[in-house]
């Protein structure tokens, strides 16, 4: 039983977010919509006691995944929906208040947008059904122009139920501005820069190949930005690389899953650099734990069971706190995280929410 759960539904009177203490830091969660849900929500969560407290909702479709911009005034989360009215949208916040404002949206003109992330300049979206990436530039009051362009992934890898099609799941803005893209059905992570001049993405090939079957699915790097660490969906290993200009050297590959249940979801580092997370689903569900090592390789210590289909979670600034997204089960979990051991605690204060599916924090 959870005893102290927070539930949010149709009639959620949202409490007031003025006059919190510097440990309270705004949280954003974003959710299915098919089944009830509003889309957005937002949050003041204590990084000192894991309690999280309800500001306002914001109808958007299925912002299954979102990002701040660099100065966090605005959200731009996808809806993602397999046909033509999948779109990016751009959403402005108020990191005082907690509040939203909707400011407009973009085609993405791929379906099932599932990825996003920005650098500044442009946005990226990951749309998986279609393979391609689709290349949003910012306007100055930080809303979306057209997407300019799209590329390919292309299909060939061993799972012909998984692989028989083209599917795009992360884009990312490497440290050094590179743009890395995971292939999942070519199983590779290739690499680009962006032209602002030519309004165009240049080819700088292929980052890394992933082992036949791998499935690539989210790409996260170290602190430092020396290392990177690939979470694959169908093989659930962790691959551990070094990075420099735009090529990654794998260094290990390690199991994130004993079930074998091909659904490697999530990946994340704390933000002290020395444990890596990772999430796996439909069997066994919950986070793997990673020790880094001094040369940037993994040692796995433990592994955290979860509710079910944990496809994110995200941990505090601060460290101390790790909450899972379970979709499944219509909460976000949120686990006291060990500094030392790396090892997770249920605080029994989960989050109530129908299908949660992404949880960010506001950026410090």
């Amino acid at each position: 039983m959870k005893f102290k759960s927070i539930l949010l539904g149709m009639a959620l009177a949202f409490s007031p977010v003025f006059g919190f203490a510097d440990n309270n830091i705004k949280m954003l969660v974003g959710t299915y919509t098919d089944a009830g849900s509003q889309g957005l929500y937002s949050f003041s969560f204590d990084q000192s006691t894991g309690k999280a407290s309800g500001i306002t909702s914001l109808n958007v479709d299925n912002p299954s995944y979102f990002t701040f911009s660099k100065d966090g005034r605005n959200i731009y989360a996808v809806s993602e929906k397999n046909n033509a009215t999948a779109v990016l949208n751009c959403i402005g916040y108020d990191p005082v208040k907690g509040t939203f404002a909707f400011k407009n949206s973009q085609l993405t003109h791929g379906g099932d947008p599932c990825y996003v992330d920005t650098d500044g300049k442009i946005a990226l979206t990951a749309n998986y059904s279609a393979g391609t990436i689709s290349v949003f530039p910012i306007l100055k009051n930080g809303t979306l122009d057209k997407s300019l362009l799209q590329l390919g992934s292309v299909k060939g890898g061993p799972d012909r139920s998984r692989q028989n099609t083209p599917h795009a799941h992360c884009a990312i803005f490497a440290p050094d501005g590179y743009i890395l893209t995971t292939d999942f059905s070519g199983d590779r992570i290739l690499c680009f820069s962006y032209n602002k001049r030519d309004k165009k993405l240049e080819d700088h090939g292929i980052a890394a190949h992933v082992s036949p079957g791998s499935g690539p699915r989210h790409l996260v790097f170290s602190p430092n930005g020396k290392y990177a660490y690939l979470m694959s969906e169908l093989s659930c290993n962790v691959t551990v690389y070094t990075y420099k200009d735009g090529k990654l050297k794998e260094l290990q590959t390690i199991a994130a899953d004993n079930a074998n249940a091909r659904g490697g979801a999530d990946i994340h580092v704390s933000p002290d650099g020395m444990f890596v997370y990772a999430s796996t689903r439909l069997s066994g569900d919950g986070i793997t734990i990673f020790r880094v090592n001094n040369n940037g390789t993994l040692t796995r210590i433990g592994a955290q069971f979860t509710g079910t289909h944990p496809r994110n979670f995200a941990i505090t600034p601060n460290g101390k706190y790790l909450l899972v997204a379970c979709r499944d089960d219509n909460s976000v979990q949120v686990y006291l995280r060990d500094k030392f051991t790396g090892l997770l605690k249920d605080t029994n204060q989960d989050i109530i929410l129908s299908h949660p599916v992404c949880v960010k924090f506001y950026p410090e």
